[in-house]
């Protein structure tokens, strides 16, 4: 029998190796590393494991190791065979990248926000835990990365909080792992934001969108973008994946129910207004198939509401504005000054293109095409004394919009 004693003193000579014997087929390999192995016969052949390397494993644990190891086989199950299925198994089993990717072919793609909660799991965890097993990530490392992201931006702290909730509900969901590590642990609270420009901000903001105006150096179909969500009240992303062929003979913007975020179709009429932003956006976007094309001519594809609130966020100063804005603002300003104007709330939110609430949205089924072509009427009417032009007849600034 081995001692702890010999282990430490038995040095191998240069270019041997050497195997000492403890007890019941225990036994350690003495080379440039020292390591234990266990020799049995099971099924009538004569096998061998590495079970550890000495002196990570004392001769204590390597003899318990080795005693489960027998036990095993007593029970008609090879150790050695039940060891490379563990590691087989290790090697194969999903790190956090293949989980994504596997999120990705089977929900995301197919989701209207799915490429953005792509992107922020990319940016956000990815670093961190890229090549990390799925199921070697606790809960105590997703607090602790959470914690790392609220230092410098709680909001986007809650939404990776949301994503990889759905993303470990979804590797449970296919038999990775027996349960998601991110329950129990909580969102931080979030301020509802309630910004709504008052009059002089919404001229200045006019002001500063004009195409003319070179002194706010904003791609322009960025500008007319801009105008058109405080025009219309649509989300920035509508606004940005505008196509040409969404546009019909009546001048009503129809937007197709994959581009709402309600899963429904909606049709938001044009006042002469937002035709005049439309019209000018044609100037701009060539033989594109979306009204606000991308910057980057490589390739036909629409701006993103990314482009558009970072372009605020690095003009807005230059605008005259004491106080940061956003894009959605813009929404919220249009929604606050229907209500001003005395636009029933029902055609309000129809306007903006949420759905009827409880018993409403069962039985009633009308559209509202007119209600809300008079509400967003009126509402041009008062943004056209807000930045001071007065003109009823502005005919002459609309350029056609659908090609002859």
């Amino acid at each position: 029998m081995l001692t702890e004693l010999q282990l430490q003193r038995f040095g191998r000579r240069p270019g041997e190796r050497t195997e000492l014997w403890d007890k019941k087929g225990l036994g350690i390999r003495i080379g440039k590393k020292k390591k234990w192995f266990i020799k049995y016969i099971f099924e009538g052949r004569a096998r061998r494991m590495t079970i550890g390397e000495y002196p990570a494993m004392s001769l204590v644990e390597a003899r318990k190791k080795a005693s489960a190891a027998l036990l095993e086989i007593q029970r008609g199950i090879d150790p050695g065979t039940t060891k490379q299925e563990a590691k087989k198994a290790y090697r194969d089993a999903p790190t956090f990248i293949d989980i994504i990717n596997e999120l990705w072919e089977r929900e995301l793609q197919h989701q209207r926000s799915g490429a953005a909660t792509r992107r922020l799991i990319e940016h956000d965890v990815v670093p961190a835990w890229g090549k990390r097993k799925v199921s070697e990530v606790k809960r105590r490392d997703i607090v602790l990365l959470l914690d790392k992201i609220a230092e410098r931006a709680p909001i986007t702290r809650n939404r990776v909080h949301g994503a990889l909730s759905r993303l470990f509900n979804f590797a449970a969901e296919r038999g990775i792992i027996d349960d998601s590590p991110c329950t129990r642990i909580k969102k931080l609270p979030e301020k509802g934001r309630s910004r709504v420009l008052n009059d002089e901000e919404i001229k200045m903001l006019w002001e500063a969108l004009d195409i003319d105006n070179s002194g706010i150096d904003i791609y322009r179909l960025s500008k007319l973008a801009l105008k058109m969500i405080l025009l219309t009240g649509q989300r920035p992303g509508e606004v940005c994946g505008m196509r040409w062929d969404e546009i019909d003979e009546n001048n009503t913007w129809n937007i197709p129910a994959e581009r709402m975020k309600g899963q429904e179709p909606h049709s938001v009429p044009l006042t002469e207004l937002a035709c005049e932003v439309v019209g000018y956006a044609r100037l701009y976007s060539g033989d594109s198939q979306f009204v606000f094309r991308s910057s980057y001519q490589q390739k036909d594809s629409p701006m993103t509401a990314h482009a558009l609130s970072r372009a605020i966020a690095r003009h807005w100063q230059e605008m005259g504005f004491e106080e940061k804005f956003t894009p959605h603002d813009l929404r919220r300003t249009l929604r606050t000054r229907l209500a001003e104007l005395g636009i029933d709330d029902v055609i309000a939110e129809r306007v903006l293109g949420h759905k009827l609430q409880g018993i409403m949205a069962v039985y009633n089924r009308h559209g509202y095409d007119q209600e809300k072509r008079q509400a967003l009427g009126r509402w041009s009417s008062k943004l056209r004394q807000i930045i001071g032009d007065v003109s009823q007849d502005p005919q002459g600034k609309i350029i056609q919009l659908r090609p002859a």
